[in-house]
Formats: C-alpha cells, sequence, structure tokens
C-alpha cells in the first residue's frame, strides 16, 4: 500500500545512518575539526556557511593530501572565476585508477546482442597505459584535444581516462548524432585525434557508422589520426588504427598532474536553439564534486556496481563513470531500454548484480505501463538503492517504484551538465518524501530566490547558487573574456547563479522542481509549473506523454493547450478529454487545466531527453522552425511538423477573422 503524502516513503534504518559514509564524515569533523553537527541540515548549513572549512575537509577525509598540497582552499570567491586550490596539482584518471584491485571487476559491458565482455581493474589500467602510450606517440600532449564518438562501452572509458591521464582534453557524443550535429560540437574543439566505433546497436538492429564517421572527419579538417573500436565486423577503413593495435604495446601508467583547473573535458549544452556551448570542466572540481557525491551523497562502496542508462552524450555518462572512484565497478549498456521488451533495464540489474541502479521517470513510467513488477519478476537481492534525473520525479511514480521495488531510497536529484554533478538530491541518513528531492547537496548554497532577488520558503522561487562550487565550469570554450558564461548564468542576479529551474524548498528542507523558469506557465498572473501536470495527467493509461506550453498571443490573451501522446489505436475523444481535465483538476488545481487537448504524434526531446517546451511554445508564437530548434538537436525534428502546421492554420483563422 502508497505512503500517505504527508509520511515518508523511505526511512533510513538505524543501522543504515550508523554505517553510512556520511555518518563517518560527521565523525572525522568531530574529532578532527571539534565540531558537532545534529544532523544533516546542521551539516548542510555548515557546508556553505564555511566553503573554506567545509572543502578542505573533503580534501584531507578522503585522502587527497596524500596527493598534493595547496596554497589555500579559495583564494578568490567571487563568481564567475573563483580560484580554489591554487597550487595543488593532480589528475582525476590517476587518482581514479589507483583505486580497485588487480583482480576485480571494474566494468562490465552489454549490449542487445547478449554478448557481456567483463574487465578487471588490472586489465583497465593496462589498457589505459597502452592507449595513453598510443596517443603520446601520436604527439597528443596537455592542452591538445582528444574526442569520442561512440557508443556507451568500456572502450569509450578507457578513451577517455587515456586522454585524461596525458592532461589532453575529452569530449564525446554518442552514435545517435548526425555528422552535422557532432561536427557542431567537435569543431569548435579542434580535435587532433577521434575514437570512434563502426557503428552500434538498437531496438534490434545494426546501425553502421563508417560513413558518418568520415563524413565527420571531412567536417572538422583537424583530425589526424582516427581509431577504431569493432562492433560490428564490417572492417577498419584506409588509415584508421583498430583499435586492437592502440593497445597492443606494453607501457607504464604515468599520469601527469596538472593544476586544479586544467580542462579535462568538455560537455555541451543541448544546442536546440544554435550552436551548443562547450562548458570546460576542471580535474580538480570534477575530482572533489564526485568523491562527496559519489560516497557521501550516494553513499557508494568498493563492493558496488553501478549501472546508470545513459549514452556518452549525457553527462550521467561521465558521472557513471566517475563512481570508479570508489574502486567498484560499473556495467555499460549499448541498447534500447525497452528492447526486447519494457523489462529489459532490470533484467540487466537483476543478471549483472547491479547494486546502484539510475534511470529516469519515463522509464519507470514505460514499466508501470507495461505491468512490470520488478521486485517479483526478478533477482534485484541486490540492489540497495536507485537513482533518478532528467526530468522531475511525480509523487505517484515515487510510490509506485517503493512498492514495486522494494523498500530502498529512490534518490530524485537535479544538477546536470553545467556542474557535472547534483545541486540537489538524496542523502543516505534523510528521509524521502514521495515527489520530493530530500536535500540540498554540501557544499551547494542553493535558495529559492523572488524576482527581485530575495530569498523565499515554503513558495516557488528561481534556483540560486549564491556561492561559488569547485565544479562549476572553469570556462565556456571560446569565450575567452567570459562575456557569454555570465550572460548564461550571472546576468539575471549579478554574483549569483540562476540555474533556470523553478522549485519550492519546503519546511523540512526538501526540494520540490516544478519545471524551467523559462517555459513556466503564467496564466492570469498565477505562475504554475509544468511538472505538475504531467503529474497528473500521465497517469491515465491511455496517455504515453505529453507536453503543455503557455504561449501569449499578440492579442493579448494567453493560451494554453495541452498535447497528448495516445496508446497505439486510441482516439481523443470527449470522454477522454474529460478525463485528462478531471485529473489536472484533481491532482494539481483548476488553474492547471488547459484551454485545449491536442492529440499529436509524438513530443520532440533533445537528445539527452527534455521535452522542447520552449521551442515549442516559439514555434506555436509564430516563429519559423528553423530559428528556435535545430534539428540535429533534436530525438526526431519531425515530430515538430504538427506544432508548425498548427501554428499556421491558427495564423491563418486569425486572418481570416481580422478581415471579416
Amino acid at each position: 500500500m502508497s505512503e500517505p503524502a504527508d509520511r515518508p516513503l523511505w526511512e533510513p534504518s538505524p543501522e543504515r545512518v550508523a554505517a553510512a559514509n556520511l555518518t563517518r564524515f560527521q565523525e572525522f569533523l568531530r574529532t578532527t575539526r571539534g565540531l558537532h553537527l545534529d544532523g544533516y541540515d546542521d551539516l548542510w548549513q555548515w557546508s556553505v556557511r564555511d566553503l573554506e572549512g567545509f572543502w578542505g575537509a573533503v580534501w584531507e577525509f578522503f585522502g587527497l593530501d596524500r596527493v598534493s598540497g595547496y596554497d589555500a582552499v579559495v583564494a578568490d570567491e567571487s563568481m564567475p572565476g573563483a580560484d580554489w586550490f591554487p597550487g595543488a596539482r593532480l589528475n582525476f584518471a590517476g587518482y581514479l585508477l589507483a583505486q580497485g584491485p588487480d583482480d576485480r571487476v571494474a566494468m562490465v559491458g552489454a549490449d542487445e546482442s547478449g554478448a557481456v565482455t567483463r574487465v578487471t581493474w588490472g586489465e583497465m589500467r593496462q589498457q589505459v597505459a597502452a592507449v595513453a602510450a598510443t596517443l603520446r606517440g601520436m604527439g597528443v600532449q596537455a592542452g591538445d584535444v582528444v574526442a569520442g564518438y561512440l557508443p556507451n562501452i568500456p572502450e569509450a572509458v578507457v578513451a577517455y581516462l587515456a586522454t585524461a591521464s596525458l592532461g589532453a582534453t575529452w569530449s564525446s557524443v554518442g552514435q545517435d548524432y548526425a555528422p552535422s550535429a557532432v561536427v557542431d560540437r567537435f569543431a569548435q574543439l579542434r580535435p587532433r585525434v577521434l575514437f570512434t566505433a563502426d557503428g552500434y546497436r538498437f531496438n534490434g538492429r545494426e546501425h553502421s557508422r563508417l560513413d558518418a564517421v568520415g563524413e565527420i572527419r571531412e567536417g572538422l579538417g583537424t583530425v589526424e589520426h582516427v581509431i577504431l573500436v569493432e562492433r560490428l565486423d564490417t572492417g577498419v577503413v584506409g588509415d584508421w588504427l583498430p583499435w586492437a593495435d592502440a593497445m597492443k604495446d606494453e607501457a607504464p601508467l604515468e599520469p601527469v598532474a596538472v593544476p586544479f583547473d586544467h580542462p579535462m573535458w568538455v560537455l555541451f549544452s543541448s544546442g536546440t536553439t544554435g550552436i551548443p556551448k562547450g562548458l570546460v570542466h576542471g580535474h580538480g572540481g570534477f575530482l572533489v564534486e564526485t568523491l562527496k557525491q559519489m560516497l557521501l551523497h550516494w553513499d557508494l562502496r568498493s563492493d558496488d556496481r553501478v549501472f546508470w542508462y545513459t549514452s556518452p552524450s549525457w553527462v550521467m555518462w561521465n558521472l557513471q563513470l566517475s563512481t570508479l572512484v570508489t574502486g567498484g565497478s560499473i556495467l555499460c549498456y549499448d541498447g534500447s531500454p525497452t528492447h526486447p521488451d519494457a523489462a529489459t533495464l532490470w533484467r540487466l540489474v537483476a543478471e549483472h548484480g547491479v547494486t546502484f541502479f539510475g534511470t529516469s521517470p519515463g522509464y519507470l513510467q514505460a514499466s508501470e505501463n507495461a505491468g512490470i513488477r520488478p521486485a517479483e519478476d526478478f533477482d534485484l537481492s541486490r540492489l540497495r538503492a536507485m537513482g533518478s534525473t532528467g526530468s522531475p520525479l511525480p509523487p505517484y511514480l515515487h510510490r509506485w517504484a517503493h512498492d514495486e521495488v522494494g523498500d530502498l531510497p529512490l534518490w530524485s536529484m537535479s544538477g546536470g551538465t553545467d556542474i557535472a554533478g547534483a545541486f540537489v538530491g538524496g542523502a543516505p541518513t534523510v528521509p524521502i518524501w514521495p515527489g520530493e528531492i530530500s536535500v540540498r547537496c554540501l557544499g551547494v548554497a542553493l535558495e529559492a530566490w523572488d524576482e527581485g532577488g530575495r530569498p523565499v520558503y515554503d513558495e516557488v522561487g528561481e534556483l540560486v547558487v549564491h556561492r561559488p562550487m569547485p565544479s562549476m565550469p572553469v570556462f565556456l570554450w571560446d569565450d575567452l573574456d567570459r562575456s557569454r558564461y555570465r550572460d548564461a548564468y550571472f546576468s539575471t542576479f549579478p554574483g549569483a547563479w540562476r540555474q533556470g529551474d523553478w522549485i519550492t524548498i519546503t519546511p523540512r528542507g526538501s526540494v520540490v522542481i516544478h519545471g524551467r523558469s523559462d517555459s513556466t506557465l503564467n496564466r492570469n498572473g498565477v505562475r504554475m509549473g509544468s511538472a505538475d501536470i504531467y503529474a497528473a495527467v500521465e497517469t491515465i493509461p491511455e496517455v504515453t506523454e505529453a507536453l503543455v506550453i503557455g504561449a501569449e498571443q499578440p492579442d493579448g490573451t494567453y493560451w494554453m493547450p495541452l498535447f497528448v501522446v495516445l496508446d497505439d489505436g486510441i482516439a481523443l475523444d470527449d470522454p477522454l478529454v474529460q478525463r485528462i481535465r478531471t485529473a489536472i483538476r484533481e491532482k494539481a488545481s483548476p488553474r492547471h487545466v488547459p484551454d485545449e487537448v491536442i492529440a499529436v504524434p509524438g513530443v520532440p526531446h533533445t537528445r539527452t531527453g527534455k521535452k522542447l517546451e520552449v521551442p515549442v511554445k516559439r514555434i506555436l508564437q509564430g516563429a519559423p522552425p528553423e530559428k528556435v530548434a535545430n534539428p540535429d538537436a533534436v530525438d526526431d525534428a519531425d515530430l515538430l511538423r504538427p506544432f508548425v502546421d498548427l501554428a499556421a492554420a491558427r495564423a491563418g483563422r486569425a486572418v481570416g477573422e481580422a478581415t471579416r
């Protein structure tokens, strides 16, 4: 039976609290700093009040003082431009590769063919050293860029670690990206070496990418070497170097120590409305954020196996590989989450003994719709925690996961590409309420601000971080004067980071995310979140997905349509429309009820799964689609056509009415 909304969905047992890494960290603070902090909220308050004390303690607690000293924890707290750990020299890949024992499995690779590969820590170190030597022989050194156009496979992790170990900069995208979308990203970086594969498997089909790789190499113009992983046995083309040859020579593992903020990788924004911006993250900032997030918040240990369904295009790929800092293991899956059926990911969790499973509300919804009962259908005895991100997690799905997966924490979280980490998430010592994100993460000075820049509590405001974090981008690529960086995050509230999310901080300190503030619904002066509408309407079995927008009209009126994607064979008749309206009225509010309900073939998303609310709004307001949505950045650009046609039809009706 589901828990009432006013009671926690999950509470940590005393034994779990006692064994948590977070509890050990608090004991460390007591014995080494004399800090007696009572509970998580006290710890969080101290962590954002005393940045130097908190991040210095993280450095010492995780043994980084044995890696490098530093001149100060933070020499300059300005945003942007905070100067973290000046004088430190380290290497993220070097720290990670020093963890697990040689005979422990580090990576498991699986794909739709059923093939499984396992790579031990000893083998991973050997492979990284060999590939790094190959890159060094190609002339790659600190400051150069190496790119990956790869599926989610162990070889991609090895290629990244080899690149980072040299002090070179890495960037990657998955092979579902079209060549033009890849060139849009990588041409900015001017990479010297490209790692790729001959193709990938998805939805029961093999997809050769050899022609695409040729187009990408030609479009970039700077790539001197291509290293090819053979997945489909298509053969190596021209002067491309086979992966096996890149690994054939034994070499010592020699990570290059670099400054704390030395560029490690470039992550890209979605690029739905223009050329994607490259966010540059440094070795040190990502390392301390990773140690804090993966060990204190996710409570990972050396016996954990982490599986997050992701691809090299999405920051969750970077975060999954970073969990290897624990000395544990990861599962890399290359394939569809719903082929041959919607239980695929649960089957992988069971077969590979996954202990931490990362997913999305979309997959949980697909599982519920398919009637899957994970705990009954599969052996999930090793699973001890789950994560969810990509969009807000509705309360009913949170309850479904608790009822059907088990009494374990499902931590919803939000952060992402911008900081390569989380602003808000879970903690192993804090209860979870359905539909809420339990805590503001340690070291994240997060508040909800009103339009005047004043903190608000228990009411809606902008997600703002008012003190710096080590994992904020070092800079944006090709933004030497930092003007684009300031415009992106600091133009609304000078000196404070505005994320663009609309949130409420509850009296218990948890956080509810209502959706993007730039797509906020504002009907008659009342602001509403799209997530509240989705949480209501997507409980209706016939509705597989929904998209709502609020568009200001030229005549001063406000139009708020709801677009729904229906199950095959289902028609949008009056009774179904009334059920949709009733569900929204009862589970959100009467204000949330849309002006119209319109069926569409599908909802367009970014390639990392976010609904295109703002581009669709602008199309419906008359903007040309090519001006608001780059087709290469959309999962299925054809899904924009119904909105373009609707905008044209509405404009035609308006013209006709005006001429009567």
